[in-house]
């Protein structure tokens, strides 16, 4: 539903600033002002995105998590499209999302809700419950053993889970 806002609302609100920035200034100051903020955001995005560029192979050449600066693409990506879709909000949108701290801060909030509100699932061994992750009543212990489906002549027989079609 709230994206369904979202692109209801949006195109609202950009046509209601261009009438009401346009009445103020008048067409062509309206028109100059969404072409700079387009060419001064195609600036910005690509100086921020070199850098981020930049910090990525750095962080990959390093071994470190390359997560930081793949956000930090991502936003300025976002940033792009909005500096390049015509209208005030969405340009004051695209370059708010142009400042370093900003995408910070966007990135680090939206970290903590994806935080709490995730599962992280793990496979392999471990030698039995770990802290904060008592045993379960319904853990069952046991053993198997691989059998292939084909008898000695590497034909296959019927493993009893298939319907036999003849």
């Amino acid at each position: 539903m709230w994206l369904f806002a979202l692109f209801v609302g949006v195109p609202i609100l950009e046509i209601a600033l261009f009438i009401q920035v346009g009445g103020w200034l008048g067409l062509w100051p309206t028109l100059g002002i969404v072409v700079l903020t387009a060419l001064a955001g195609t600036l910005l995005l690509r100086t921020q995105g070199v850098q981020t560029l930049g910090r990525l192979q750095s962080s990959v050449s390093e071994g470190k998590n390359p997560m930081d600066p793949i956000a930090h693409g991502a936003l300025i990506l976002v940033s792009a499209v909005l500096l390049l879709t015509p209208g005030f909000f969405t340009d004051a949108t695209g370059l708010s999302l142009l400042i370093p701290a900003v995408r910070s801060y966007l990135i680090k909030s939206g970290a903590n809700k994806f935080a709490t509100k995730s599962v992280i699932f793990t496979s392999g061994q471990h030698a039995g419950p770990t802290a904060g992750h008592p045993a379960s009543a319904d853990t069952v212990d046991g053993e198997f053993e691989v059998v292939d489906d084909l008898d000695d002549e590497n034909t296959p027989t019927p493993s009893g889970w298939t319907k036999n079609i003849n």
